[in-house]
């Protein structure tokens, strides 16, 4: 034991090993608890890597413009290779209402200051090669987005922190909170109790399980999407690729895939109906359905060799947006939690905002776009589009 801790950080995964970083730059001693046995080892290997802020809601799309400044100097910043691709994100369009919605919200995009606009089919057939042509109507593309490697980049993060005086201590669930009043004292794991003032929770998938031991109740379910990746071809392919349209067996809604520095083509959808809860075994519909998806919008790619499958949990709240605030109720507690899938892109920005909020008292993000993510805002208002 080493005496207390000014913050303690549950969690090293996505948002908890970045916000670790970004407390200690700030000049605080930090303390990292998971109950895993090595950083990353929950929700985050499962990523496929993209990293963009092509989203339809000003929170995500500055929290993660953060992230790739992050993601894109990592190696000028820190020394370590994080995998770091700047390809950028295209949409292909191939019906009337998909256009209309993504046209739509192009002047939000833009007046959030991402780097995106609508291109036409030639531009697409260009950015994706071998792309079908027949009913392509256009597309956006945001050339700024990329692709890093989540394994690359909790090592990374790791080291990072470790210099900055970071403590990891792992194979240590949080059991329990001591208290006086309502502000934390301790945080208490079978092998020790750590005292602290400051706790910021980035369980991810199991943020509603730790919350009920701070009395807090927090609306954040899991559901599983299975993901893949190739082995390497030739590169060919730049962006990260979101086909928005339904896919042809009908079970499956968006789908996205990408070709990392490697040439591997990682590749991962969302099913129409939800796999509630925390089974993360593979199943043995993905691949023949992802399969024929992928080779029905680029038939070139029919001879691709697959080399394995996996599944990772998406931590959802009840309106598909993230939950980043400062806890009324447990003064010195913070969430970062429900990330709802997005947590690899969004944890750098999300650290910086998290180190800002323990140490300023504020967000890095305006207030208006605060709000959306406010711990204390309204679930019910109902499914929010957040271009998977």
């Amino acid at each position: 034991m080493s005496g207390a801790w000014d913050v303690v950080v549950v969690g090293a995964g996505s948002a908890g090993l970045p916000s670790a970083l970004s407390l200690a730059e700030r000049g605080l001693k930090v303390l990292v608890l998971d109950e895993l046995a090595a950083a990353g080892q929950g929700q985050h290997k499962a990523a496929i890597g993209g990293v963009r802020a092509t989203f339809s809601d000003p929170a995500k799309i500055l929290l993660c413009k953060e992230s790739l400044r992050v993601f894109s100097s990592w190696s000028e910043v820190y020394g370590d290779d994080v995998g770091w691709k700047r390809g950028g994100y295209c949409f292909p369009v191939f019906g009337e209402a998909t256009e209309k919605s993504l046209r739509e919200i192009l002047p939000l995009q833009k007046g959030a200051g991402l780097d995106i606009d609508w291109v036409g089919p030639d531009d697409i057939c260009r950015l994706v090669p071998g792309i079908v042509t027949e009913g392509l109507r256009g597309g956006t593309f945001s050339p700024g987005d990329g692709q890093a490697s989540p394994l690359q980049f909790a090592v990374a993060c790791e080291r990072a922190a470790r210099s900055k005086g970071v403590e990891f201590r792992y194979r240590e669930p949080v059991t329990a909170f001591e208290r006086s009043g309502d502000r934390v004292t301790a945080v208490v794991t079978p092998k020790g109790r750590y005292p602290t003032e400051k706790v910021v929770l980035a369980a991810g998938a199991h943020a509603r399980q730790v919350g009920t031991l701070l009395g807090l109740e927090l609306p954040v379910t899991p559901d599983a999407h299975e993901a893949g990746i190739t082995g390497p071809v030739a590169p060919f392919l730049d962006p990260l690729v979101v086909d928005l349209r339904p896919g042809p067996e009908g079970r499956t809604a968006n789908f996205y895939f990408g070709q990392n520095r490697e040439g591997q083509i990682l590749f991962c959808y969302t099913p129409k109906e939800l796999f509630v809860g925390e089974d993360r075994e593979a199943t043995s519909e993905f691949l023949p359905i992802v399969a024929r998806r992928l080779v029905s919008l680029i038939p070139r790619l029919r001879h691709l060799l697959v080399r394995r499958t996996w599944r990772g949990l998406y931590p959802m709240t009840p309106d598909g947006m993230i939950i980043v605030d400062a806890v009324c109720e447990a003064p010195g507690v913070y969430l970062a939690v429900g990330l709802c899938g997005h947590g690899f892109m969004l944890g750098p920005g999300l650290g910086r905002c998290i180190a800002s909020l323990v140490v300023d008292g504020r967000p890095t993000i305006p207030p208006e776009a605060f709000a959306t993510v406010s711990f204390y805002r309204d679930f019910r208002q109902g499914q929010q589009e957040t271009l998977t």
